[in-house]
């Protein structure tokens, strides 16, 4: 008995202590936790930094007519209201995220025991977050899995249902929730991924967004498409399980296939314009208001013509490039490095995938019928009809196991992973477009290389090339300055100057042929080179120079006679606004491209004022070279374009060894030019003229471009009549010639003698 009461004695101590430890423990515990509650509390955040701190949003590039060129963008995002977020949008959102998130306090302490409970059970990794709870994540705290952050969360929560509305909430929620591919918010999705605004989107797409919202890398549509449709018809099931949906709309939604558009967020059809926009607001504002602001840039440049500047050279290069070269072989063969097929791995293939866009593709296996080609984790097959253009009858011709070539994706199925291809190869050569509009110099197009991607320096502004016979026009505009009629003649006969050195100078034509004396309009319609030097001699090479740097050419010329024949550098812009003053009654304008820039809030920074107009030359000499320049096209090297159907006038412009290709031409409302060439110095080929390879381009754009310009007539002033007999000779003089009648004197059989003029310039472009 004893012994049993000094066992009892001793449990109850046991149980006391036992009892006391444990309160002690729970009461440090508590406290511990109620301190670093406090603690937390005291860190926290202030939630009015949902306001006060406005999330990076995109700024944006519009083209004339209102039309998005581009973006500039570290997170692509834009901000909606409440108001504007659809209801199918919001309700697929409630389902898939927090269905009880208007009825609850911030925090859904039964999912959280809930979820908690089967964490244990099954380990899932499923977390309990209400929406509110998930903004803290994003805003203020981090994705790491602690202790921590979950209780950072629930206070930062608790606080901000006290100083939000549940829509202010959501909406803060629905504006900054990653989307994947760097895409911010449900209306920057809906562009990305459907190229629809959020209340163009379906139940199906709304579906898809919010199933995306959990995990985006997990359920893209673009990289798991299978996922992605699995996600999306979940969130129909809980949306018909919250009575959100009706069976009906659920069994029609859950049959639609996953289509989602295939083009990069910063795709453009100005690449290189949009590079020239992002310097010149990098010299004059903020790198933070471009990037993350949401600046609104308005541009001049018109969309349907920049899109056909774009097509109308990438077609023009490639098709010159197949005629020149042919099938130039594939760019290498891995197997032939030492490399393995199924290892392989090119680092094109790490970028997103979008119709329309170059890549590199792996020759796996070929037969004369077929090959099939890997990209990435995507196959395509190649068959006769994609390798067509080569001119080799069996696929294995072109394309070996362990080749890799250069392929335009045409189609991509997603789901299969199979992409429809046709093989294509990078041209060696290079080109730029650029347009003007004559009244007002705003720069309607620009393109500055084949591939921006390849190569992003500008060869329509930063490309310093020769210009050729399309510098001739300043020659006979100061010719015309002088006095001289488009109708006088100048002798087309072999000539040699000397400069001071004693040094020859002897300009050919480029068809080695002579005409004796022909009229001032004929000689520049079919570029003939040795009259325009004689006009140079006639006036002075200076004035040649000095025209031409009226004309905003804003060089240091020396003045030599070769210099009438474009043996200078200019940039493919400068040489259309030059000209574009023909067509503007001798007016310049000075280019320009920006419009106007607003904040996001609309307020506007900068707005263009219309600059200062220079009268280049008096309008009765603009007339005259109207006249000149028509001329050009109707009867001269510039024939091909009378396609057009339409009033238009321009040169052509070749240099020495053809290695640049040139043509500049106009209608009363643009200018617009074409610059082809390799950009070292380099032959195009033999005989291979602007009237052969730039102007067909030229033509080709300009048919696209002025679809929607109505046809306008050139003003039809009279050029002035000739001097009677009187024609210029090689010593810079005119003399009479009363013994021969006008019409005689085309086979004037004259050969004046050289003369000596300072010119040191021996080898002159050609026409």
């Amino acid at each position: 008995m004893n012994d049993w009461l000094k066992y009892k004695v001793h449990d109850r101590r046991y149980l006391f202590w036992g009892t006391y430890g444990l309160l002690v423990l729970g009461a440090v515990l508590l406290g511990g936790l109620v301190g670093m509650v406090f603690g937390y509390t005291v860190d926290l955040p202030r939630v009015q930094e949902l306001e006060a701190n406005q999330p990076s949003v995109v700024s944006y590039v519009y083209a004339d007519d209102g039309r998005v060129l581009g973006q500039f963008a570290l997170e692509r995002r834009i901000l909606v209201s409440y108001e504007q977020i659809p209801r199918t949008i919001k309700e697929a959102i409630l389902a898939a995220e927090d269905a009880q998130f208007f009825s609850h306090s911030g925090i859904d302490f039964r999912r959280m025991l809930a979820t908690a409970v089967n964490n244990i059970i099954h380990w899932d990794g499923k977390g309990g977050s209400t929406l509110t709870m998930q903004l803290s994540k994003m805003r203020f705290t981090s994705t790491e899995k602690t202790l921590e952050r979950k209780i950072k969360d629930i206070l930062y929560a608790i606080d901000t249902e006290k100083n939000y509305s549940k829509e202010q909430i959501f909406t803060f929620y629905c504006n900054q929730i990653p989307l994947g591919h760097g895409t911010y918010g449900i209306a920057a999705a809906a562009e990305f991924y459907f190229h629809k605004s959020l209340a163009e989107l379906d139940l199906a797409e709304s579906a898809l967004l919010a199933g995306i919202t959990q995990t985006p890398a997990r359920y893209s549509p673009i990289l798991h498409a299978s996922r992605a449709f699995a996600r999306r018809n979940w969130v129909l099931g809980r949306m018909k399980d919250e009575g959100f949906i009706s069976e009906a709309e659920f069994r029609e939604a859950v049959q639609q296939p996953i289509v989602v558009k295939d083009s990069r967020p910063d795709d453009s059809p100005a690449p290189y314009f949009l590079e020239s926009v992002r310097q010149y607001l990098t010299a004059n504002y903020p790198s933070t208001d471009i990037w993350q602001g949401g600046l609104r840039v308005y541009t001049t440049v018109d969309y349907d013509m920049q899109t056909a500047a774009e097509r109308a050279l990438r077609e023009g290069l490639i098709a010159f490039d197949r005629r020149s070269r042919g099938w130039a072989g594939p760019e290498f063969n891995i197997l032939n490095q030492g490399e393995d097929l199924s290892e392989y791995v090119h680092p094109a293939w790490r970028l997103l995938f979008y119709e329309g866009q170059l890549v590199h593709g792996l020759t796996l296996e070929s037969s004369a019928e077929a090959a099939t080609v890997r990209l990435g984790s995507f196959s395509a097959a190649v068959g006769p009809e994609e390798i067509q253009w080569t001119r080799k009858t069996r696929v294995d011709e072109v394309l070996k196991p362990g080749d890799v070539a250069v392929f335009r994706l045409e189609e991509i199925n997603r789901a299969e992973r199979t992409i429809r291809v046709s093989l294509q190869q990078i041209p060696e050569v290079q080109g730029a477009v650029y347009a003007v509009d004559n009244r007002t110099g705003a720069v309607k197009a620009m393109v500055g290389g084949f591939d921006f991607e390849r190569s992003k320096f500008n060869r329509a502004t930063q490309a310093l090339r020769q210009p050729g016979s399309i510098f001739k026009p300043f020659t006979y505009a100061a010719a015309l300055e002088a006095g001289y009629s488009p109708f006088d003649r100048v002798l087309d006969a072999p000539v040699e100057f000397r400069d001071g050195l004693g040094r020859p100078y002897a300009p050919s034509n480029s068809d080695n042929e002579f005409k004796g004396l022909i009229a001032i309009h004929q000689a520049l319609a079919e570029s003939r080179n040795i009259p325009t030097v004689r006009l140079a001699n006639a006036i002075g090479p200076q004035k040649v120079a000095d025209i031409a740097q009226r004309f905003g050419i804003r060089r240091d010329f020396p003045p030599y006679l070769s210099l009438a024949l474009g043996a200078a550098e200019v940039t493919l812009s400068e040489i259309v606004s030059a000209f574009s003053a023909f067509p503007n009654n001798g007016v310049r304008t000075e280019p320009y491209f920006i419009q106007r820039v607003e904040d996001y809030n609309g307020v506007t920074l900068e707005e263009h004022r219309p600059t200062a107009h220079f009268e280049v030359m008096r309008p009765e000499i603009a007339d005259e070279m109207i006249y000149l320049l028509r001329g050009v096209v109707q009867r001269g090297t510039g024939r091909l374009a009378q396609q057009l159907g339409r009033p238009v006038a321009g040169k052509t412009g070749t240099t020495n060894d053809f290695t640049d290709s040139w043509f500049v031409g106009f209608v009363p409302q643009v200018t617009a030019g074409v610059w082809i060439g390799h950009d070292a110095k380099k032959t195009l080929g033999n005989r291979v003229y602007g009237a052969t390879l730039a102007l067909p381009i030229w033509v080709d754009f300009m048919k696209e471009a002025l679809q929607d310009l109505p046809p306008e007539d050139f003003r039809n002033r009279p050029p002035r009549e000739p001097f009677s007999t009187q024609i210029v000779d090689s010593g810079g003089t005119t003399e009479p010639f009363p013994d021969l009648e006008p019409d005689s004197r085309e086979n004037a059989p004259l050969s004046p003698p050289s003369i000596e003029v300072e010119d040191i310039t021996p080898n002159p472009p050609t026409r």
